[in-house]
């Protein structure tokens, strides 16, 4: 008897019609303004968008858990009741003025992993769980990845739960006033490995004309809050000698991480995204400024150098104009190497299906990627136009959806392995 794994053929693939009602579906919960959606993490609209994801899960014949931060598990079982699951998915909740497919693509492409499997009565050793990670855009409650954060055991429950929105409610009573704080213990799930789709969230695979993304890393990522204080004077009458412009100080920072990210081409970045100017009148000069640097990179090493250098090169700054200075480190995390295996068996699906493809940098954070702490992980990735997101106006079309859902569909049933 032959050991060879069975693989599925290349003329089996999803169903791109049901995939795309079902993101038409939902993103008519919580609509946006223009087009996109506002479906932010643990409202009533995030409510009613798992509700809607259960009823279809269950109408596959899934069984349906949910643990104490609100992660919701479909499972569809294998044949052995001992082999670890393969879970995936990504996140239904959104930005405020979110696109239709940033991390629903994800959640909606694990249903019709099933659902395919259920049309051509296909059984696997390993179960198939499609997942929906709570909060993974950290829009209304900070930061991001927050759920999938403590699934992998990097946040605490407790932390989580006393986030606070702008409006002073907190996280965990959120999830309980909309009726999602499921009893599972978070992180007891064991998995075989773990698969997620998503937008690229960036222009490379349109502008290079492929199909696919294999992402083989994350980024690391470094926040770093600047303040600097000058003094606050009237713009039009004191003598450029005697001005501590805190604004002009911030501005040669900035031009400062932007030859930092440029030595470390090409796959490091920087910038500075969240900026305070104060007392940001029109006619004092800043007295103050608090601004974020963004630093990211595939390398440990890079972003540790890019953090000594911005703060050597700030102290410089700020000594020369009699500048206050504070660096506080405000987030991050270091980069993800994803599974080899995990990223083999995506790239042999691309290849068997007749997919362009290429290697891809994740400059996002996804809850993939703390998720690879604790399994075997890996990413595939289709185009989005002009490479637009976190935008109401972010777009793909039916066919780069149904190459990146049927990559994942041969990706995800070799790792879970046909039964004859």
């Amino acid at each position: 008897m032959s050991n060879a794994k069975i693989l599925l053929a290349s003329n089996q693939r999803i169903n791109p019609n049901r995939l795309w009602d079902s993101l038409m579906e939902m993103a008519k919960i919580g609509p946006g303004v223009a087009g996109g959606n506002n479906r932010q993490t643990l409202t009533d609209e995030d409510g009613e968008g798992r509700a809607l994801f259960q009823n279809w899960c269950e109408n596959a014949g899934c069984v349906i858990g949910v643990d104490q931060m609100g992660n919701m598990f479909a499972r569809r079982d294998g044949t052995d009741p001992d082999a670890l699951p393969i879970y995936v998915g990504s996140h239904l909740d959104t930005q405020p003025t979110g696109g239709k497919y940033d991390g629903v693509l994800g959640v909606l492409a694990g249903l019709e992993v099933i659902r395919t499997l259920n049309d051509m009565n296909i059984k696997t050793k390993h179960p198939i769980i499609a997942t929906n990670w709570t909060n993974e855009e950290g829009t209304r409650f900070a930061p991001a990845m927050v759920s999938s954060g403590v699934f992998a055991g990097v946040h605490t429950q407790d932390w989580a739960y006393n986030l606070e929105d702008a409006e002073g409610l907190k996280f965990g009573d959120e999830l309980e006033r909309i009726g999602w704080k499921g009893n599972e213990e978070v992180g007891a799930r064991k998995m075989h490995a773990f698969f997620e789709l998503h937008i690229e969230q960036g222009p490379i695979l349109e502008a290079e004309g492929k199909d696919i993304g294999v992402v083989t890393h994350g980024q690391g990522l470094s926040w770093t809050q600047v303040t600097l204080t000058g003094k606050e004077s009237h713009t039009g009458s004191t003598p450029m000698p005697m001005r501590k412009n805190a604004g002009l100080g911030m501005a040669k920072i900035l031009n400062l991480v932007d030859e930092i990210a440029w030595s470390h081409k090409p796959h490091a970045v920087g910038a500075a995204g969240h900026i305070d100017v104060y007392p940001n009148s029109r006619n004092v000069i800043p007295g103050k400024v608090v601004f974020t640097v963004d630093f990211r990179s595939p390398d440990l090493a890079v972003i540790q150098d890019m953090e000594k250098r911005l703060a050597e090169g700030a102290k410089k700054i700020c000594d020369e104009m009699g500048l206050g200075l504070e660096l506080e480190k405000a987030g991050g995390f270091d980069p993800v190497t994803f599974d080899e295996n995990c990223v083999g068996a995506i790239r042999n699906a691309a290849d068997r299906l007749g997919y362009s493809h290429r290697d891809l940098i994740s400059g996002a954070g996804h809850d993939a990627c703390w998720i690879n702490q604790v399994a075997p992980t890996a990413m595939v990735m289709c185009p989005c136009v002009d490479g637009l997101s976190h935008n109401e106006a972010e777009e793909i079309s039916k066919e780069w959806a149904q190459a990146g859902c049927d990559v994942l569909f041969h990706a995800v049933v070799e790792t879970a392995e046909i039964v004859d």
